[in-house]
């Protein structure tokens, strides 16, 4: 390499090279449009070339984080690209990202999951070390995913006997009306997306014979009352819908070996005075207990759509105008 740019080789061996390509090599178009260099493949060598030093060092840098990614398993899209390459400039020197990533190999599961960005894999690692995590962010960042797949895990290895999700049924600005049906019916729209969650980490036959043996059990906050929760990894999700009130309520159900992670986005209070949020208050009073750690989760960390990533960030432009 010239301090003009020129051509640097690295080696795919390992890796899967549908993935690491992307459908119509698609990952290294993005690759090459984001760098500026241009970017081919043959074999297990991935050939990069550059107009100057700078583009190839940032384009061998990236390819490197994306040939790992492939080395392990998973899928590759256009927008983890993009995601790898904000990911290494936040950082600054890139040392840190997907490559060095946590990653969760679940039984029935096919593929790996693994956190994308470096805010994801230092929120797990929080997870992993503390036994009690707050998660605050915007949408899209995988607060709860990756939540309940650390649960999963730790449930699989018998770190816990039981996994309880939690979540406020509040209304997200709008009324519903008369639910029929019994409790369970009224109350399993707001816990959809926890069971969406689950359904992705273990084969739909574990999750039914899980939740009869409340082995997992999904439940609204309100049903936390009174109970200690005693060899649990338990998750509080949209928790800014959770009054004061309820928030103390759950945080002291923490029993003997057990891990709470909360998660929120202070975006998406949908209660009718903000300051009665729970997550709210919490961040306030809580930053400076030891075994309490705080997550702060930014639109880089945003693993959806890239546009999830540009609306979050017009809404916030649009809030401080």
């Amino acid at each position: 390499m010239t301090e003009d740019g020129g051509t640097q080789r690295l080696s795919t061996e390992g890796a899967d090279q549908l993935s690491l390509a992307g459908v119509n090599d698609a990952n290294l178009n993005e690759l090459a449009r984001i760098t500026g260099a241009r970017v081919t493949m043959r074999g297990d060598t991935l050939t990069i070339s550059a107009p100057n030093a700078e583009s190839l060092a940032r384009a061998a840098e990236l390819a490197r984080g994306l040939i790992e990614l492939a080395r392990q398993g998973g899928l590759i899209t256009p927008d983890d690209v993009l995601r790898l390459s904000l990911d290494t400039g936040r950082d600054g020197d890139g040392a840190s990202g997907p490559a060095d990533a946590s990653r969760l190999a679940l039984p029935g599961v096919r593929r790996v999951i693994q956190a994308k960005t470096s805010g994801q894999a230092e929120y797990m690692q929080k997870i992993a070390e503390n036994d009690i995590v707050i998660g605050i962010g915007p949408a899209g960042t995988g607060k709860t995913y990756l939540a309940v797949a650390m649960a999963v895990d730790a449930l699989v290895r018998k770190r816990v006997r039981r996994i309880v999700l939690a979540r406020p049924a509040v209304e997200a600005g709008e009324s519903l009306g008369f639910l029929p049906g019994d409790m369970q019916a009224k109350v399993d729209p707001y816990l959809r997306p926890l069971y969406d969650a689950l359904d992705e980490m273990m084969p739909p036959e574990r999750v039914a014979k899980a939740l009869e043996t409340r082995t997992i059990e999904i439940a609204p906050l309100a049903f936390m009352r009174g109970r200690t929760l005693g060899d649990a990894f338990v998750i509080l999700d949209e928790a800014q819908n959770a009054t004061n009130l309820q928030m103390k309520m759950f945080l002291t159900r923490l029993g003997v070996n057990s891990k709470i992670v909360i998660t929120g986005d202070k975006t998406q209070i949908d209660l009718p005075n903000r300051s009665d949020s729970g997550l709210m208050q919490v961040e306030r009073i809580l930053t400076d207990i030891e075994g309490i750690a705080f997550h702060y989760f930014t639109d880089a960390d945003v693993v959806r759509h890239r546009l999830v990533r540009d609306i979050i960030r017009a809404y916030a432009d649009d809030a401080g105008d």
